[in-house]
């Protein structure tokens, strides 16, 4: 693009809690054309194994992220003048049929010519991104932060639900097995054979605890290098957070990251060859004072910082 990014809305012309909620007040990518990265939802939560709500998910990060600024001081870069970034809107996914809707969802992302942090939704729709973000780059890193796992094979009998994305990502042939990584696991778990499968399909863990325990620098240093040069793709569940700092959730567990901690471990990857992310699992209903959709907005506006950051300006 030869010209100027088109940036957000000017807020000292503007009050922010007025017009359209767009992600940061960006321009629609209709408005624009193309982009360079694309905020995009996905209001689908079909494959909940408990509390319903994330499809609200996008709407109530939009609204949250009207606070957003355009200079982001621990990354040193303003994304939204170094490319162009814009919004999406959000993609249509069959809300009765799970395995309709991950067609729904790869499709339309396949589509958008634009790197993308996707505002879910629940953890289901991680499966159809990873495979529109393989297509284009092969087999990617993962780096998901969770309270769980979600690499169990079934539940109830289903093969696609919030619970089992990264095991069919694997055994689907779109993830690199040699560099997969969970940040914040912490809980119950149904038996240790969790773990144990959950080791066979590749995955390292890195719990909550282990971030108290070994501090942000150096959990970041040996994801990097676990990472090393792969394309990576982020996926975030906001369930990874303490409830105290996320409490609009589906599925919440004591015992969780700060909002400080994961923001950290993120801006730590800068320079990593972040191929695309997603934000998921807000349910606003659960939600207080914006505590939830506000965190998830900053993690979304950080992790469009650092693909601001792989392009030239």
């Amino acid at each position: 693009m030869n010209e100027a990014p088109i940036g957000p809305v000017d807020s000292s012309r503007v009050p922010r809690f007025a017009g359209p909620a767009t992600f940061a007040r960006l321009p629609r990518l209709d408005q624009v054309g193309t982009a360079d990265v694309a905020v995009v939802g996905v209001p689908f939560d079909g494959g909940v194994s408990y509390r319903p709500g994330a499809r609200f998910g996008p709407s109530a990060v939009r609204e949250a992220s009207r606070l957003l600024r355009p200079y982001h001081p621990g990354l040193d870069v303003s994304p939204f003048e170094r490319v162009q970034v814009a919004d999406a809107g959000d993609i249509a996914a069959n809300p009765f049929d799970i395995g309709a809707a991950i067609e729904d969802i790869e499709a339309a992302a396949s589509g958008i010519d634009a790197r993308l942090v996707t505002i879910g939704g629940d953890h289901t729709i991680a499966l159809p991104l990873l495979r529109a973000v393989a297509r284009r780059h092969g087999p990617v890193a993962l780096l998901h932060f969770d309270a769980h796992l979600d690499t169990w094979d079934t539940y109830f009998g289903a093969e696609y639900t919030h619970g089992t994305p990264f095991r069919r990502a694997v055994e689907e042939g779109v993830l690199d097995t040699e560099a997969l990584s969970h940040v914040g696991i912490r809980g119950p778990l149904y038996g240790r054979r969790d773990l144990e499968e959950d080791r066979r399909l590749g995955f390292g863990v890195v719990t909550a605890a282990d971030v108290l325990r070994r501090g942000v620098d150096e959990v970041t240093d040996a994801l990097r290098q676990r990472i090393g040069d792969r394309p990576l793709y982020v996926s975030v569940d906001i369930d990874v957070l303490d409830p105290a700092h996320a409490p609009g959730t589906g599925t919440p567990e004591a015992g969780g990251l700060t909002s400080r901690e994961l923001l950290e471990i993120l801006r730590g990857l800068a320079g990593c060859r972040l191929v695309g992310a997603d934000v998921v699992e807000v349910a606003p209903a659960y939600d207080h004072a914006e505590i939830t959709s506000v965190a998830a907005s900053h993690v979304a506006y950080d992790l469009v910082s650092l693909l601001a950051l792989q392009e030239k300006p």
